[in-house]
């Protein structure tokens, strides 16, 4: 196996002349050096196509597999070196010499929009991507009649997923079976195999997809990305197995990231804080490329009323081209972006009118009397948001109990008395969870008795292995140990979606739950064909089949599937068929709704202008709760990840597009010194659209935070009129603040 090492640009913005290699094939140990025309073929098509087809959008966003004559965004991948050695590759990739006719850069999301910028892609008429509306109800109306209109102008800024493990994928091609074998670090196997089938013309059975344990993936894996392609279309024209690890500066300038949003709305609410109507912009940056569709700023927009009655809304979407990282899904996807817009405004409602943050929140919520309730909006797919149970206020009655806000005003008293500054906030959202179209599971029991569990989910470290195996083993009264799992590989499971938008336990667990309770079933018809009983007579405990109440040794499993597995020329019993499986997909009828409160207590030092939060509390509406341990692990990561985009994680970039924030040293991420404990509560409001009753937790605990956040630091600096419009909130930030507070 040989190792591959990319050459990127520089430049933000620039022309590509002549490529000259010769220096790089000197080096010792390269084997190769490849440039885009250099794999056509076996590349078939130059550019990526998009993830997410849309009707509105233009076909050609997707970027080039590698640049072809013209570069975009520092990091864009140009050529890629094979070499016996990654440090030996990437040494050579240091004397690729590329005459670079640099052009003009926009790297601000606000500038670009304007027609005088210049042009992100130079091929291109527009750095406008797409405009949309989300509108309905009366919003001249909410207008015309309100108390108070207040205007929201946010900017939330870019940042990026930063799994524990990056990127990394190998390629194998075997001639002689004409297969090519990619095992890729991705959060969707069965659409890299699809997106592998059309750049490199292969039948689906010529391409196998291997997820191994994942390290992390929070978004950044769930996309197909030029360098896989590039690296498998080298091991085909090589004919020898190539390996790409990305390092943490690779992930840094070319992964994926997700945002800049500009908010500026209007809202108009009644004397007594409630919500009338909201109209303005969301101005989205989508960075130089746009590979899976307007996902984001759509989540955003339909995300931004949460679990709130909001009676009108007319909202603009621009999507903006810039020289930056191409921007997709982040954990939360789009959701913390409206969720955090949604409760700024109702702060200001609540300062405004001088009335209590949560009083105005306990008022706009949507009562538990009219839950399931239709929203006015509809998701990506076409279908209508319906929050299909819970019930809110319980919800944040709950959180505000759990934090002892009504002793707060007496503790804030005496830190300040101290010289201290502590603060209080609350905040509430809500996400869709299990999203479609389908997930595939198939439970088997083979000839040895042992129950193997197959799926096209994608295990990343969230546990989804053991939650499988756990709806398994309960038809079968056995250990979660006792079930084998298997996910991620696309020879395994023809079908599947992989991991995303909080969907597996939803989508694949019920999958898997159909399949184990058929394979059950036919469990106890063949023991009651053997024990010449009824099926109503039968039990299953600890994987044996027994007659209940009758002193027996009963079945195993293994002598179950011995009947139905056959002996040659020796028939099966009449009336069953061969083998104990069972394949099912799971198809949601729609979106199954988690509300969320988080309620957090926190302390800012004056002299450090460092934040410490003291007390950090969050009730969650996750449905049934297969593993409770695995949903708090979810929640609680979720909130660090909140955290960061609250406090420390910024993306920076200069005018001229290039990266300021390259290493962690610049980037700051929350560790465990900068977390408090996490205080977990767990409703149960099963969703009526499963056979679990499940709800989605991998990306609620990060919706709220960060509006929890900044609301708390505004609770400790009370006083001091300000008004905090952006995130993260840095330190140097934080020293004008306390300052003016002061």
């Amino acid at each position: 196996m040989l190792e591959v090492a990319f050459l990127r640009s520089p430049h933000a913005h620039a022309r590509i002349g002549n490529i000259d290699a010769r220096r790089a094939l000197e080096v010792p140990d390269v084997v190769a050096v490849y440039t885009l025309r250099d794999l056509c073929p076996p590349l078939v098509r130059e550019q990526l196509p998009l993830q997410f087809p849309d009707a509105k959008l233009d076909q050609d966003l997707g970027p080039f597999v590698l640049a072809r004559d013209e570069v975009v965004y520092v990091g864009e991948p140009i050529a890629l070196v094979v070499a016996k050695s990654r440090y030996v590759a990437e040494d050579a990739a240091a004397q690729i010499d590329i005459a670079f006719e640099p052009l003009p850069v926009v790297a601000d999301c606000l500038t670009a929009r304007s027609s005088a910028a210049p042009l992100v892609h130079t091929a291109r008429k527009s750095n406008v991507v797409a405009e949309l509306r989300q509108s309905y109800g009366d919003i001249a109306g909410a207008f015309s009649g309100a108390h108070e209109r207040i205007r929201v102008s946010l900017k939330q800024h870019r940042g990026g997923a930063h799994p524990i493990e990056t990127r990394g994928a190998v390629a194998a091609y075997e001639r002689s079976e004409h297969r090519l074998t990619v095992w890729s670090s991705t959060q969707l196997a069965h659409e890299l195999r699809s997106f592998m089938m059309r750049m490199l013309d292969l039948d689906d059975n010529a391409i196998r997809i291997i997820t191994p344990d994942v390290g992390g993936g929070f978004g950044a894996k769930y996309l197909v990305y030029a360098e896989e392609v590039a690296l498998a279309a080298a091991a085909i024209k090589l004919r020898q197995p190539l390996k790409w690890i990305e390092d943490r500066r690779e992930h840094f300038i070319a992964a994926l990231q997700e945002r800049d949003q500009h908010w500026d709305i209007e809202v108009a609410c009644a004397a007594d804080g409630r919500l009338l109507g909201v109209r303005g912009s969301l101005i989205h940056d989508q960075g130089a490329y746009t590979p899976q569709g307007i996902n984001i700023p759509y989540n955003s927009a339909t995300a931004f009323p949460g679990p709130y009655m909001l009676p009108a809304y007319d909202l603009q979407l621009v999507a903006v081209s810039t020289n930056k990282v191409p921007t997709s899904s982040v954990r939360g996807a789009g959701y913390p972006q409206g969720t955090f817009a949604m409760e700024r405004c109702l702060d200001r409602i609540a300062d405004r009118l001088g009335l209590d943050r949560v009083e105005v929140r306990r008022r706009n919520l949507i009562p538990a009397a009219q839950i399931p309730y239709a929203t006015p909006l509809q998701s990506r797919s076409g279908s209508k948001i319906v929050f299909d149970s819970g019930d809110f206020i319980a919800i944040l009655e709950d959180a505000v109990a759990e934090i002892d806000r009504a002793g707060f005003a007496e503790r804030q008293g005496h830190a300040r008395a101290q010289g201290r500054l502590i603060g209080l906030g609350v905040a509430c959202g809500i996400k869709g969870t299990g999203r479609g179209p389908y997930e595939s599971g198939m439970v088997r029991i083979g000839p040895s008795g042992r129950i193997s569990v197959h799926s096209g989910a994608a295990p990343m470290g969230q546990g989804l292995k053991t939650t499988l195996a756990q709806i398994c083993a309960e038809q079968f009264g056995l250990e979660p140990s006792a079930i084998s799992v298997f996910a991620g590989d696309t020879a395994a499971v023809p079908y599947g979606m992989g991991g995303f938008a909080s969907r597996q336990t939803v989508t694949a667990g019920s999958s898997v739950h159909l399949a184990a309770c058929q394979v059950r079933e036919k469990v106890l018809q063949i023991a009651a064909h053997v024990f010449e009983a009824d099926v109503g007579d039968l039990e299953i405990v600890d994987g044996v089949v027994k007659i209940k109440g009758i002193p027996h040794p009963g079945l195993s499993l293994r002598e179950v599937a011995s009947v139905v597995y056959g002996s040659p020329g020796y028939a099966i019993p009449k009336g069953f068929t061969p083998g104990l499986e069972s394949a099912e997909t799971f198809l949601p009828k729609g979106l199954t709704y988690g509300m969320a409160c988080h309620a957090v207590e926190l302390e800012i030092d004056i002299g450090t202008c460092s934040v410490q939060i003291n007390r950090y509390v969050v009730v969650n509406d996750s449905g049934t709760l297969i593993n409770p341990d695995i949903v708090e692990g979810q929640i609680v990561g979720g909130v660090v990840h909140g955290i960061g985009n609250a406090l420390f994680e910024w993306m920076g970039f200069d005018a001229s597009g290039q990266p300021l924030t390259t290493t962690f040293a610049e980037y700051l991420l929350p560790t465990a010194t900068e977390i408090s404990r996490v205080d977990v509560r767990l409703p149960q409001y099963p969703s009526p659209l499963n056979p679990l009753g499940v709800k989605g937790v991998g990306e609620s605990g990060t919706l709220p935070t960060a509006a929890a956040i900044v609301s708390a630091i505004e609770s400790a600096l009370n006083g001091a009129g300000l008004e905090l419009d952006e995130i993260p909130i840095s330190p140097g930030k934080l020293f004008a603040l306390t300052q003016a507070a002061r």
